[in-house]
Parts: C-alpha cells; structure tokens; sequence
C-alpha cells in the first residue's frame, strides 16, 4: 500500500492538528510497516519518585499508532481509539525520553490494529507493550475527508 505522508508530512500534520502537544511527541523514523516516536520528557511527565507516568507513557503508545495510521491513510484526523491495552513491564529511567515502536497488525477499511514497545531512551529493555485498535471513518464520509 504504501505511506501517504512521508515523515516530514506527518510531523508537520501532527503539529497542526495537536499544536497543544505537538513538542512532546517527535517522529524519529517511519517506513511502511512502522514508526518509532519519541515522547520530551518533561518534569509534567514525571510522577512522585522521578519516574515516567503511566498516562504519559499510554500518551506515546496512542500517538504512535494514530501516526501510523495517518502516515498509511493520508490526513485522516478522525480516527479515533476504540480500544487499548497498556502493559506496564518494569519502571522507565526518570530523566531520559522514551522511544516506541509501533507496527500495524491490521489496517483494514474501518479498523486498525497496532503494537507498540517503549522504551527508556538507550535500554534495550522494554518498559511497556500497548495493543491499540482504531475505529476509522468510512471511506467518502465527511469525517474521512476532513483534514
């Protein structure tokens, strides 16, 4: 099928359809069957004791898998989570970014389906596995156009 949006098309869309979070998130690379995006650790993603929060990390997994699927379908901002699974695996480093990989599993007419690990910026460990699904506006609707 191919990419719609290259990296630097979607990195541009993204910032204009979230300009209130766009710094956090950076698309570090993108090819056809995957991305891997970095969240800005910031001190508002941390929690008591200097770790990553757990909605900061759910945050990155949902971005990267509804940048995935932008990056397939074009400038379709109106897909939307239907679904999500977060497995928190052990405590990400306090100070460093996190960096997730997503890989689409299934990316049909009105679903989509992704995996996703993260990472502490530099460990080879992963710190959390997400299995995000899509629901996406039917294709000629209003809601498939916009954007």
């Amino acid at each position: 099928m191919g990419l719609a949006l290259n990296k630097d098309e979607l990195s541009q869309y993204l910032a204009e359809v979230f300009p209130q979070v766009h710094k956090d998130f950076v698309v570090e690379a993108l090819d056809e069957d995957s991305i891997t995006m970095r969240l800005v650790v910031a001190d508002r993603h941390l929690r008591p004791g200097g770790t990553v929060s757990g909605p900061s990390m759910f945050g990155l997994a949902d971005v990267c898998v509804y940048a995935m699927v932008l990056a397939r379908k074009g400038r379709q901002s109106l897909a939307v989570t239907t679904n999500s699974s977060l497995d928190f695996l052990r405590k990400p480093e306090g100070g460093k970014d996190l960096v997730a990989t997503c890989r689409l599993l299934k990316l049909g007419r009105s679903l989509a389906v992704g995996d996703v690990l993260i990472y502490s910026e530099g460990s080879d460990q992963p710190v959390a596995r997400a299995s995000m699904t899509y629901s996406l506006p039917p294709a000629g609707s209003a809601a498939a156009k916009y954007g």
